[in-house]
């Protein structure tokens, strides 16, 4: 029964690392915004969030959204230096692509709009 327990905890501790290490390809970082620093498409963006994004990612895209206690792993913190890191490129692949719990958006919204939703996510990095 110990050996359970015991493996049971390194199974869901290496699963939990796993989905949270979630790295887009290196090519991703090649792919370019079109609308790098565009404020309306920030605004637009901003809008799609409201409608789709927030439940998980929360209001404020701290990853504490009302469906996120139900979720594992927990939706990611927009905000975070971790995340802002990463290149829109990185971000863009992530958002298209899913994963998981993620959907990917590819089959929902064009392009325009998964960009939108790129630059607003990058206004809400730690100040």
């Amino acid at each position: 029964m110990r050996l359970f327990l015991v493996l049971s905890f390194v199974f869901f501790w290496l699963n939990t690392l796993a989905q949270d290490s979630w790295q887009a390809p290196e090519s991703a970082k090649e792919i370019n915004n079109p609308y790098a620093g565009n404020k309306i498409a920030a605004q637009m963006g901003q809008i799609l969030y409201s409608k789709l994004c927030w439940t998980c990612h929360g209001k404020n895209g701290k990853g504490d959204g009302p469906a996120a206690t139900n979720l594992s792993p927990k939706p990611k913190d927009f905000s975070s230096t971790y995340l802002q890191k990463q290149t829109d490129g990185e971000l863009f692949w992530k958002l298209t692509n899913g994963k998981g719990m993620m959907v990917p958006y590819k089959y929902s919204l064009n392009e325009e709009k998964r960009w939108q939703l790129i630059n607003y996510i990058r206004t809400l990095s730690v100040k």
